[in-house]
């Protein structure tokens, strides 16, 4: 695929061209055509997830059968030939909304082309009274919601609304008929699960954020009534007892009642961040507080380091307080993209720069990590540690979801590739935010940002940045006038320093992490600086967290580091394991790299591995680097750790 150059960005449209846009709130944020990625860590990401992940993610929906699948619907021809598990329609959802955020981002003619293509697949497939999907409702296929627990219906068909909602904000009044054929869908569900209908619910929450946003898109508050009328249905047992507790599908407790995410962890963020939704739009302060009160136990006491969520591999599910195993984390990179969905619309509702943390802290360590530096290949769970090699997958091949050590190019189940480059595409509206007085860059990355505020005042400024590969964020203002400029300093920033430079001089101080803010007159050419303190640090555990007690983590800057065994030869070993960290010896920068001493337990065999204290003689050491662990296992098998023993 080939990209056009990107054209000037167009007048800035009546509402952003993000994936969240509530209608009230302490923020709102700043879209496709008001800020653009132009350098750095993640135009990288973005540049590749464009020329290379959506060409395979479609050569793969094609080869796979699950695109398909339409043709066959629309010849009435199936289910003779239908491939693919009951939720594959989802996938080629996700995929044409990324195609929607990159063509709006990008332009790329050829893009539109595949996606209209595309479109008119999906909609040759929709029933007259707005019904779409592949896998019910057929002669020779179970009926239309007969299988609310585990049939997806309603879950694909949230995934169709993002799309619809991603293209109309993207290109408002295309002609491509996709939003038409979401509002018939959307009507259909309206009048089959409204107050007289169903009374119940999917299995997998995603109608509701899906109902929610074309809510928001459209102007129909049927469709918010109806998102609305789910999350409440959500903890009234309407679905049978499953296997694992009706915890798996949130179906336990109300969600205004629960204290703290549970069950499945991208059901339980799709879930919270749809019951956001509702709440702000419909001023529930109740509801909102109840989601304010579980994602902060959450993130103190269910999440992984990396902003990973999911500790329990047979139901992919958070685990109780405390439950991270380092070594059996399955941190699905679903679920961490459900939480920044979760954490960005807390964002927006409050302004508190904590969500903005954790939204950095789990692109960078979980949605970073999962795609291959080729964009082809991809993580489903993201483990802490890996205790044996694994074993590079067939390109050819479509891996077990949670197999192996290494990338895959497909899987079965096949629900993050799509929904990283969902995310990819639209990361541009996750930068900034504005208000009535100013903006807030809430995360860092080289960029233009172009907007109005609500008083006519134009904001115009650029950044310029490393990040994270040095702390220094430069914005510089492009037109005069008098605004607020907000800088999100990290919780671990502690000693960030500021400095506002103009033609009366250089003011600086020390910020606090939070959010530091320059309120002032600015002239065109004004520059402001912020300086984060992005050297190694040592991240200590809580103790109550079992699995890893006695361990440490290394970070730098908003980058989680691990232990990679490639990088232990010189060294003399071949794998993480007996290796421990002598903090005696803080962590030191050199060549671009992270090094730490570490102490070499003496190797020998051991016919029973419990006993009294160990020798006391003086361990061998050596100075070893440490790697990104978004970069991990790009050199070929190995065996890594997160969490290291302290010596």
């Amino acid at each position: 695929m080939t990209s056009t150059s990107i054209p000037a960005a167009p007048a800035v449209p009546t509402v952003p061209a993000a994936p969240a846009v509530p209608r009230r709130g302490a923020l709102r944020p700043l879209g496709q055509t008001e800020v653009r990625i132009t350098g750095g860590f993640w135009a990288r990401r973005q540049r590749v997830n464009g020329r290379a992940t959506l060409a395979h993610i479609e050569s793969r929906l094609e080869s796979e059968g699950w695109l398909p699948n339409f043709d066959l619907a629309s010849t009435g021809t199936l289910p003779a030939g239908r491939r693919g598990r009951e939720f594959s329609d989802s996938e080629v959802y996700k995929y044409l909304e990324a195609l929607a955020w990159e063509i709006g981002r990008t332009s790329d003619g050829v893009l539109e082309a595949r996606f209209r293509a595309i479109v008119a697949r999906v909609a040759a497939a929709q029933e007259p009274d707005g019904y779409l999907n592949t896998m019910f409702g057929r002669p020779g296929q179970e009926p239309r919601w007969a299988n609310l627990e585990w049939g997806h219906e309603l879950y694909c068909l949230g995934h169709l609304f993002q799309a619809a909602v991603a293209r109309e904000r993207t290109r408002p009044g295309a002609d491509d008929g996709l939003l038409a054929v979401a509002r018939r869908a959307a009507d259909l569900v309206c009048d089959v699960f409204g107050p007289d209908g169903i009374a119940s619910i999917c299995g997998h929450a995603e109608i509701e954020v899906g109902l929610a946003e074309l809510a928001r898109l459209t102007g129909d508050e049927r469709y918010l009534a109806q998102a609305r009328l789910f999350i409440e249905r959500h903890g009234a047992a309407t679905l049978a007892e499953h296997e694992w507790g009706r915890s798996y599908y949130q179906d336990d407790v109300p969600v205004r009642e629960a204290d703290v995410l549970r069950g499945h962890a991208v059901r339980a963020n799709y879930l919270s961040a749809a019951a956001v939704d509702v709440a702000v739009e419909s001023g529930d302060d109740e509801l909102l507080d109840a989601l304010r009160r579980q994602w902060e136990r959450t993130i103190a006491r269910r999440t992984y380091i990396t902003g990973g969520q999911g500790s329990h591999h047979q139901d992919e599910a958070f685990g109780d307080d405390w439950e991270l195993p380092a070594d059996r984390a399955y941190s699905e990179t679903c679920a961490g993209i459900g939480s920044i969905m979760f954490a960005s619309r807390l964002l927006l509702a409050d302004g508190d720069p904590r969500y903005a943390d954790l939204v950095e802290r789990t692109l960078y360590n979980v949605v970073a990590t999962s795609p291959s530096a080729e964009g082809t290949a991809f993580y489903y769970a993201n483990t802490l540690h890996e205790r044996v090699p694994g074993v590079p997958a067939d390109p050819e091949a479509t891996s077990p979801r949670a197999a192996g050590a290494l990338r895959a190019p497909w899987f079965e189940v096949s629900c993050c590739p799509p929904n990283v480059a969902r995310t990819f595409a639209s990361l541009d509206a996750y930068v900034a935010t504005a208000d009535d007085d100013g903006v807030q860059v809430q995360q860092y990355a080289r960029a233009e940002v172009r907007t109005t505020l609500p008083d006519g005042r134009e904001v115009a400024f650029d950044v310029e940045t490393n990040y994270p590969e040095d702390g220094l964020v430069r914005v510089t203002v492009r037109s005069a006038g008098e605004w607020t400029l907000g800088l999100r300093v990290p919780s671990w920033a502690v000693g960030a320093a500021l400095r506002a430079r103009s033609a009366d001089g250089v003011e600086e101080r020390e910020v606090a992490p939070g959010l530091a803010e320059v309120r002032r007159r600015f002239a065109e050419g004004d520059v402001v600086e912020l300086d984060l303190p992005v050297a190694p640090r040592v991240s200590v555990p809580d103790p109550r967290i079992d699995a890893v007690r006695g361990c440490v983590a290394i970070e730098r800057g908003p980058e989680v580091l691990a232990l990679e065994s490639v990088d232990l030869a010189p060294a003399g070993l071949d794998d993480v394991e007996g290796v421990a960290v002598d903090l005696s010896s803080p962590p030191v920068e050199r060549d671009g790299r992270v090094w730490v001493r570490v102490a070499v337990a003496p190797s020998g065999a051991h016919a029973w591995p419990y006993g009294g204290a160990p020798d006391a003689a003086s361990p061998a050491t050596a100075e070893v680097p440490l790697v990104a662990y978004h970069e991990w296992a790009e050199r070929g098998p190995s065996t890594m750790r997160v969490f290291i023993p302290v010596a």
